[in-house]
């Protein structure tokens, strides 16, 4: 997959000019942030169970060995099979090699954001096989050739219009040609054009929320049932997933979904939770003949061992970004790789270099309500916070960047002459925006008065204030 993390800036500058886009992201923001605290209100033991959450994952990560290699002894002997590839294209060259043992022309598949990570779908297609999105979203993203702009709302960036133009575009040719209103019917159409994938799918790929060590078992939540359907009706299920979804047990499984529904969207559990243990038994009614799990670490086990370990709790829910500012200003696609807002700003840089994405951490206010709403409790504005230190010592921003660093850190190291900088400072700035009460336009903030006004410094500065609350 092209990376454009390196051009951020311009990315969200055509955001930012997006009036469709930007009708979305305000209507699907304010939606998922009420639906969150009104789930977590309901709950009385809401942040007791945020705390089993993190205390699971911390203890899974630091024994993941253990718990990987148990949950690869329950798939084995289930009947399954577990594939360990250290690289996205070691685990292309897996699934491309078990869909050509079924002989598969068509694959079908069930939202996973490994499949972005690894470009699962344009590589399937090089080779003649032919992957088909399950999930309505990501059908529409699939449709428009486009990458996902959510982790759980992959087409958020779309308007019900543009949506039913590009139904009208693609379905015409199977004979679906009136161009349709309502968002019903849209739903009815893809329901429609998908239901005979399924059955046509000789292999059915699906991600995994959890990898369950004491059964060998995987689980997968969704709300349109989709990845059912993909992993009972084809002959062989091929389950893709990242090392830190291990878990110890289903009971620990059951405690972070407990939180995971009610941080996505709202609701108390999302409509399906399926688990899949291993291929068809003897006695069962249905399910695939073979079962393979493909593991991908690509960077996550490196990360173990840094101050970054915090981020691999991330159960992918996306609260990060259903309450970060600057995604529901940009948008996801101007964070140029698979995963955006907060938790991609730690992410992305520790997979694909800090280097090629020393912007996205800077792409925060540092408002904490990322952390403040993550299920996992991720400390994520001081992983950013560490990857800006990072981007420094490296050199890796403009000099004039780099020098207004350095002079700040010059004087900050100097309380006396802070003080009175800033104090002066203070009221110089008052003085001046004491007829309007703000600024439109100054000096060295172009940043910030491109798009807001800047409000006047009234009153002492925070130092002065803190000082007179000491003595009282």
């Amino acid at each position: 997959m092209e990376t454009t993390s390196r051009t951020f800036v311009a990315n969200a500058r055509v955001g930012l000019q997006d009036e469709d886009l930007q009708r979305s992201l305000a209507r699907f923001q304010g939606g998922f942030q009420v639906k969150r605290a009104d789930a977590a209100k309901r709950l009385p033991e809401f942040e007791a169970l945020r705390d089993q959450a993190r205390a699971i994952k911390d203890h899974a990560l630091a024994h993941l060995d253990h718990y990987l290699e148990r949950f690869e002894e329950q798939v084995t002997a289930a009947g399954g099979t577990v594939h360990w590839c250290e690289t996205p294209a070691d685990a292309r060259r897996v699934i491309l090699s078990l869909c050509q043992d079924a002989g598969a022309r068509t694959v079908t598949k069930s939202k996973s954001m490994i499949a972005e990570e690894m470009e699962l779908n344009p590589f399937l297609e090089e080779h003649g096989i032919e992957p088909v999105e399950t999930d309505l979203g990501e059908y529409v993203v699939q449709l428009a050739d486009e990458r996902p702009s959510h982790i759980i709302a992959p087409a958020v960036h779309k308007t019900k219009d543009q949506v039913a133009d590009l139904f009208h575009e693609k379905h015409t040719p199977l004979g679906l040609t009136r161009r349709l209103e309502r968002v019903e019917e849209l739903v009815e159409e893809a329901r429609h054009v998908l239901r005979p994938r399924y059955l046509a799918a000789d292999v059915g790929i699906t991600g995994a929320n959890f990898l369950i060590a004491e059964t060998g078992s995987t689980a997968v939540v969704t709300n349109e049932g989709n990845a059912d359907l993909t992993q009972i009706l084809p002959r062989v299920h091929i389950v893709i997933a990242t090392l830190e979804k291990v878990v110890p047990t289903l009971e620990d499984a059951t405690t972070i979904m407990r939180v995971l529904a009610r941080s996505a969207t709202g609701q108390e559990f999302s409509t399906y939770t399926t688990v899949s243990t291993g291929p068809r038994r003897a006695d069962d009614a249905d399910g695939p003949e073979a079962y393979h799990v493909v593991l991908l670490d690509n960077g996550r086990s490196r990360m173990l061992g840094t101050e970054f370990r915090d981020v691999l709790r991330c159960i992918k829910c996306g609260a990060c970004m259903n309450h970060c500012p600057v995604y529901g200003t940009v948008g996801g696609h101007a964070y140029g790789w698979v995963y955006p807002g907060p938790v991609g700003a730690v992410l992305t840089p520790n997979l694909i270099g800090l280097d090629e994405a020393r912007h996205l951490p800077n792409a925060s206010s540092f408002c904490g309500r990322c952390e403040e709403v993550c299920p996992m409790r991720i400390p994520l504005p001081a992983m950013m916070r560490t990857l800006r230190e990072q981007e420094f010592r490296g050199r890796l921003g403009p000099a004039s960047v780099r020098a207004g660093i350095s002079a700040w850190a010059w004087l900050v190291r100097r309380p006396a002459l802070y003080r009175l900088a800033t104090g002066v400072g203070m009221r110089v700035l008052g003085m001046l925006g004491r007829r309007r009460g703000r600024f439109t336009q100054l000096p060295l903030a172009g940043g910030w008065t491109a798009a807001r006004d800047l409000p006047a410094p009234e009153g002492p500065t925070f130092h002065a204030l803190w000082r007179k609350g000491r003595r009282a």
